[in-house]
């Protein structure tokens, strides 16, 4: 077999799987290359490799997606491998066979392979003819939508839409009925379009509330192929991974081992080599089907690392060069257990909507306690262009439960404040019995989802207390003793909830502070510099983090982040709340308008979409926010607009 040796490797991708890639391709004795758009030029990734090459303006067209700006870095560098991280370029056939034309190695598996299953319909067909069991559904190449409903209806309903192109949940829609189908096809076959520029899709039946089971392979080009156990990866939101877990609470080693051989006969059926991972549906009954091939690395793959003791991207690299795995399946070895959460930057309160903008004060937990990858700083930026993970949190235990508890603990002690995340909402999926049963499937969170986002009044409670001892004595150094017996009053907002205060400070430097009416408590506080406070309330300490970020200040208690902005100056206002009266919509997040629903004059009901508005990979439709005339639409497709950016007016109709 020919060898394929390289001595200078290229990072097409960014952020924590830049690093990631990096920290592997360096401990190989490698040069590293990294590239970077414009809005990444201080991102840590750029600092780590050798050389940094900008690859050009952060808009779309011109990011971490644009093949000829790749391959000129790729030249003006020296490199001679190029490694597609874990993003769209990894399943990318074109751009596998470009590396190639360019004599360059591409660490992945072969443009075939990749075009092969890369094809959800295709894909399924060949693995049929492998006799994997596949999800009955229609993979035609009859696109038409009278011809696609006529199909969901043979198939049975719920019937799930997927785009032969995708991935990351993005073009998947769940259908429940007929009246509901065409808008939800328009919307999937929309978004595939904007993300992969295909809109193709095909049908599947639904499984009602499966595990979502995933098998690690690794295959080199010397006929060797090994698979490394299975990762459960059924909590999900929007059909996107959340937490992810190996091994899976529902799989017997009876069951590991026939999932392992379908998923090697999957390998062996297109000649694979290197890194992929095996999708499947498992049901209650212990039956598995396949959904799709991922022809790379997995965001999820530090799980399988933490069982097996193995690098997969060092493997990747060994195999790329043309040598041998050096492994054979007997000699894998699978020890305790491992949890990933992934840590995003939305707001789950509103539906998960992405955020953006500055992260005043990042400090994650450290190892042994958890393994945390990232490309984060404080004071770095968050960009609205790319996908809304920020950073992934690891832990192994010896077993589910150490591993769960060390999570939450982890979880509890890292610290970002300044761009809402998911971070108090992973640790309440965490926490839940369900999943402290290991009993959670893909339909875990729809199902508790109100559990899992209720409001917990004595928390707000207590953070709004301590927000108001803040405000008074500042976060930076003690204050002043003059004047200790004055009644100070507060008016501010805790996580956009409106509260008042007064505050006075006691002759022992606490401050008594009546919150909403409520009788005074006392709160201590020592602070103890760079941000970071001990808060003493009734006897008990409590370790707080504390930042400002323009008007905004910023807390870390309990391990929950909180965002304080002070009303007292404000003029008061009416009635809060009334959202939609003014018939102002507003962008909920900053992002890329990819299409209008509805023209100036149109009348349109209340909840009837607008607009749609493409942010870190995903649209989201922004509707009427009441009953009227549509009397102006403020933007247009491709336009670019910042959060709480006026898009469209409605006026009451005549």
């Amino acid at each position: 077999m020919n060898r394929t040796p390289f001595t200078t490797l290229l990072v097409a991708n960014r952020g924590e799987i830049a690093m990631r890639v990096l920290r592997s391709a360096r401990a190989a004795g490698l040069r590293t290359v990294a590239v970077y758009s414009d809005a990444d030029a201080q991102s840590p990734h750029v600092a780590k490799a050798d050389l940094a090459v900008c690859i050009g303006p952060a808009a779309p067209a011109h990011s971490y997606l644009n093949i000829d700006a790749i391959l000129a870095a790729a030249r003006a560098s020296g490199a001679d491998a190029v490694h597609p991280g874990y993003g769209f370029l990894a399943e990318n056939a074109g751009f596998a066979q470009r590396c190639r034309d360019a004599g360059l190695v591409f660490v992945g598996p072969s443009p075939d392979s990749i075009r092969a299953m890369g094809d959800k319909a295709a894909a399924k067909r060949l693995m049929q003819a492998a006799g994997v069991p596949c999800i009955p559904g229609y993979q035609g190449e009859d696109q038409d939508a009278a011809t696609l409903l006529c199909e969901a209806q043979a198939i049975g309903w719920p019937v799930m839409i997927k785009a032969t192109a995708g991935g990351g949940g993005r073009g998947m829609r769940l259908v429940e009925s007929a009246e509901q189908f065409p808008a939800l096809l328009q919307s999937a076959q929309s978004e595939a379009l904007h993300a992969f520029g295909d809109a193709t899709v095909i049908l599947e039946r639904a499984i009602r509330a499966p595990r979502h089971i995933e098998i690690q392979v690794m295959a080199d080009r010397h006929g060797n192929a090994i698979h490394l156990g299975e990762r459960d990866c059924s909590v999900q939101r929007r059909h996107q991974k959340i937490i992810e877990e190996a091994p899976s609470p529902a799989v017997s080693p009876a069951l590991r081992e026939r999932m392992g051989q379908a998923a090697l006969a999957a390998v062996r059926a297109i000649g694979y080599e290197g890194a992929g991972t095996l999708e499947f549906l498992l049901d209650a009954s212990g039956e598995f089907w396949f959904m799709e091939m991922n022809t790379r690395l997995q965001v999820e793959h530090p799980v399988t690392e933490a069982l097996t003791g193995l690098d997969l991207v060092a493997l990747q690299l060994r195999v790329a060069a043309g040598e041998p795995l050096g492994l054979v399946q007997e000699g894998v070895r699978f020890e305790g257990h491992a949890i990933e959460v992934r840590l995003c930057a939305e707001n789950p309160s509103q539906d998960f909507l992405p955020q953006s903008g500055t992260l005043a004060l990042w400090q994650p937990a450290e190892p042994p306690l958890l393994r945390v990858e990232h490309a984060l700083r404080s004071g770095c930026e968050v960009p609205p262009h790319y996908d809304s993970m920020i950073a992934k949190l690891i832990a192994h235990g010896r077993d589910r439960e150490e591993a769960r508890q060390k999570l939450l603990a982890g979880l509890a002690e890292t610290v970002a404040l300044g761009v809402a995340t998911n971070q108090h909402f992973l640790e309440r999926c965490l926490a839940h019995s369900v999943f402290a049963a290991g009993e959670a499937n893909t339909g875990f969170i729809a199902a508790h989802q109100g559990e899992l986002l209720a409001p917990q009044p004595q928390v707000q409670a207590d953070a709004a207390t301590l927000a108001a001892a803040l405000l008074q004595a500042g976060t930076e150094a003690a204050p002043s003793s003059l004047a200790h017996t004055l009644v100070a009053p507060l008016r501010f907002e805790l996580d956009g909830q409106a509260h008042h205060a007064q505050v006075q400070r006691q002759p022992d430097g606490r401050h008594a502070v009546a919150l909403d009416g409520a009788a005074p408590v006392l709160i201590g506080l020592q602070h103890l510099g760079q941000g970071r406070l001990r808060m003493l309330r009734e006897g008990v300490h409590a370790n707080v983090h504390v930042a400002r970020s323009q008007a905004r200040l910023l807390m870390h208690l309990d391990g929950r982040a909180h965002e304080v902005i002070d009303t007292s100056l404000a003029p008061p206002t009416g009635s809060a709340g009334a959202g939609g009266g003014d018939g102002l919509l507003r962008a909920a997040m900053s992002g890329r308008i990819t299409a209008l629903l509805a023209s100036e004059g149109d009348t349109v009901a209340a909840g009837q979409p607008l607009l749609t508005l493409e942010a870190m990979k995903m649209e989201h439709l922004h509707c009427a926010p009441r009953a009227g005339r549509l009397s102006a639409l403020h933007v247009a497709v491709g336009e670019q607009v910042a959060m709480r950016q006026l898009v469209a007016e409605v006026a009451t109709p005549p």
